[in-house]
């Protein structure tokens, strides 16, 4: 890379990327890399702000050219893709200089890597949708994850549905978001850090209750290590009640403690319907993928 490069550096949202696309075009200039305000880089750079209005009118011309790959951009914009931003950005350029012709070809190099971590990205949400372990603290049901994708957008409609009349809590460790649910309608937000705090005694009964059950029901004679990681790969277990230390099921804390109350109303929904599609400015479909 030479000192005359430009790199784009971006908010991390979906509006933020579709504006680095409309800010390619306006400059008529070539980004050679485009980051997020947390990558540090020794070469030049452009902060791209994020405007609703022009990643209307990028996400619009997606949509007409290709109502198919807009879908695609939003969904893969959540993956773990190396370079995604890249990825993504020279797919929206050929989609607007060429045309939709080649988005039949799922086997072409430029799209093949995206569905590829797609759908890594939906398996990945699929698995969690029967993995994620919820506990009673505070009066709520409360559970974290550590996913390689941003796979709470996706859970949000299943957990929301299953849940409707709880008070749920979700977090993602490794993204540092929640998914917050009460009283119909659900928010998702920065959340940099949080600890579960210690369980009462009742709860620390029932994780115990969960983990002999689970004991209980093994075959001893079946047992097949390679066969449970692959199906319930080893990442999981982390965060799966069943896997869990001794210290999970006495009602001492476990990573420390902190104020559950607290962590919630920083996350309280106030706008956003749980089962209805999210966000205003650009329609978010997560339908599945073709």
């Amino acid at each position: 890379m030479n000192m005359e490069e430009l790199i784009y550096t971006y908010d991390g949202s979906f509006n933020g990327l579709l504006c680095c696309i409309f800010e390619s075009y306006a400059k008529k200039e070539t980004p050679s890399a485009i980051q997020t305000q947390e990558e540090l880089s020794l070469f030049k750079n452009r902060i791209i702000v994020t405007d609703n209005d022009k990643a209307n009118r990028v996400y619009k011309k997606v949509v007409k050219l290709s109502r198919f790959t807009a879908n695609i951009l939003k969904k893969a914009h959540l993956t773990c893709l190396t370079d995604k931003e890249m990825h993504l950005y020279s797919l929206a350029v050929r989609l607007i200089n060429q045309g939709g012709g080649f988005i039949g070809n799922q086997t072409d190099p430029q799209l093949y890597p995206i569905l590829q971590a797609i759908r890594h990205m939906e398996r990945e949400a699929h698995l969690l949708r029967g993995f994620v372990r919820f506990s009673i603290l505070g009066g709520a049901l409360v559970g974290e994850i550590e996913p390689k994708n941003q796979v709470l957008p996706i859970l949000r409609r299943h957990f929301c549905d299953r849940y409707q009349n709880e008070t749920f809590f979700l977090y993602d460790r490794t993204h540092h978001q929640g998914l917050f649910y009460a009283q119909g309608k659900s928010t998702i937000i920065p959340v940099e850090s949080f600890q579960m705090e210690a369980s009462d005694d009742e709860e620390a009964h029932y994780r115990t209750l969960w983990k002999q059950f689970y004991d209980t029901i093994a075959i001893k004679e079946r047992e097949n290590p390679t066969c449970r990681r692959t199906q319930m790969p080893q990442r999981f277990w982390i965060t799966m009640t069943e896997f869990q230390s001794p210290a999970h099921f006495s009602g001492a804390p476990i990573n420390g403690s902190t104020d559950l109350a607290n962590a919630l109303a920083h996350a309280a929904p106030t706008e956003k319907p749980a089962l209805e599609t999210p966000p205003k400015s650009v329609p978010y479909d997560l339908g599945s993928t073709p």
